[in-house]
């Protein structure tokens, strides 16, 4: 899940035990056409990415090995067969998507040590032993220990340099013959790739300065309003492991304190929020089901669940953006055509998902399944974490209403008083128009 060379706790302690065994280390990274939703926008963001892995791996010292599995009827024991000739696995702990089934499957399969390293989080979320309410219970208990995990990785060097031949596992990415790769992939080409984002480190690494150097002094005051651009478009390479939240918090800390101003807020959402999400994924049995809401919303939400709802669209319709709403209908259309949705208005597509759909289940497994095949930043942590607080996960009781109960509502005259919803409807027309975004860097 992290596919990076800098700032990887699990690639730090896999470089620590090949130096205590006095062997090469070689790293593997799989893409296979068999994972949920695959398509050409989360291929074409992996492939990416690997060009310059493997230029910083061959700068260190590793081998590295990546795979590119094509078709359902290809064998799937890539990690298996290179096991066979290793010493000891280390691996990123996941609380989600397929990552979570392989570590409990894989250690009895390959019978040797199988280590699964946390490179996802600032503080390690074992450390927190139960699922947290809220942001409210998390934060004092993450603000002690916070000093202890906010510093750099330390880079272990490479005793031993890998000097095996290339195996035959091994799939040559270039930028060249990328998009030639995803085409010969069994995979969903009807979802393209993002019109705005591009994987890798390099271009993670571009997103970050760009929002140190243009958007961070202003992200308090701003980060609600989606035209402003103010927020740091980070989640997908964080999703996908391109970047860390460790050094992006390091470097707004840096940039804040060159500049004379602050970073309380962005903090607050890349440390606190993102990390409850994850709690929540790890203690949660099922982290998509409607049963990991507080009790009082469980209840409420019973409640209501058959109350009369008017509209009613069936996923298609949300899916293409056919609803009567153009607010919704342009939010839709950016998880489309660039792979994410404003945070802030995200919450708005959820709760009129809610509001549209024939019953709370129902408006569950559209959002995640519009998320699930769309977005970058889905299938993470944060996404159904996010999708579950449209349900009442880590908020409070409301005032009670129809369908909603007392979870929040929010309205479309709401939105129009906090935000220019004008200038976003402009700008989602001028995307679909134009097949390109000129904020992309």
């Amino acid at each position: 899940m992290n596919r990076r060379v800098e700032a990887n706790h699990a690639l730090e302690t896999a470089a620590a035990y090949a130096n205590r065994l006095k062997l090469p280390l070689l790293v593997y990274e799989g893409l296979t056409c068999s994972y949920p939703y695959a398509s050409d926008r989360f291929h074409t963001f992996l492939l990416e990415g690997v060009p310059e892995t493997a230029r910083r791996l061959a700068r260190r010292g590793a081998g590295y090995v990546f795979h590119l599995r094509r078709r359902l009827a290809d064998p799937d024991r890539a990690l298996y067969s290179l096991a066979e000739h290793a010493a000891l696995v280390v691996t990123d702990d996941y609380p989600t998507f397929i990552t979570r089934r392989h570590n409990a499957r894989v250690p009895a399969k390959i019978g040797i040590p199988y280590l699964a390293v946390d490179s996802s989080c600032v503080v390690p979320m074992r450390l927190f032993e139960k699922k947290e309410y809220g942001a409210y219970t998390l934060r004092p208990k993450l603000h002690r220990i916070l000093a202890q995990h906010l510093h750099p990785v330390e880079t272990v060097p490479l005793r031993v340099e890998w000097t095996g031949s290339t195996s035959p596992l091994h799939t040559e990415v270039t930028e060249s013959n990328l998009a030639t790769l995803v085409a010969e992939c069994e995979i969903d080409h009807s979802v393209k790739p993002s019109i705005s984002y591009r994987g890798g480190r390099l271009a993670a690494e571009a997103q970050l300065r760009h929002f140190l150097a243009n958007k961070l002094r202003c992200y308090a005051e701003d980060r609600n309003e989606p035209a402003a651009h103010a927020t740091s478009n980070l989640s997908p390479w964080l999703h996908f492991g391109h970047i860390s939240s460790l050094e992006v918090a390091l470097a707004a800390q840096l940039a804040a304190a060159e500049n004379g101003f602050g970073a309380a807020e962005f903090l607050e959402e890349l440390i606190v929020r993102r990390e409850l999400a994850f709690n929540h994924a790890l203690h949660a049995t099922d982290a998509e089901a409607l049963s990991n809401i507080p009790n009082w919303a469980q209840e409420t939400l019973r409640k209501h669940d058959t109350d009369r709802r008017d509209p009613v669209y069936t996923r298609e319709e949300f899916e293409h953006a056919e609803t009567h709403d153009a607010l919704w209908n342009v939010c839709q259309k950016e998880l489309l055509l660039r792979g994410k949705i404003h945070g802030y208005y995200r919450m708005y597509w959820g709760k009129k998902t809610i509001e549209w759909s024939a019953t709370h289940q129902d408006a569950l497994s559209t959002m995640i399944y519009l998320h699930d095949r769309y977005a970058l930043d889905g299938r993470d942590p944060n996404t159904y974490t996010n999708i579950l607080w449209c349900f009442g996960l880590h908020d409070r009781p409301w005032q009670e209403r129809p369908i909603f109960g007392m979870t929040r509502f929010m309205s479309l005259e709401g939105m129009k008083r906090k935000t220019g919803v004008d200038a976003y409807l402009r700008e989602i027309a001028h995307l679909e128009v134009a097949g390109k975004d000129p904020f992309a860097l």
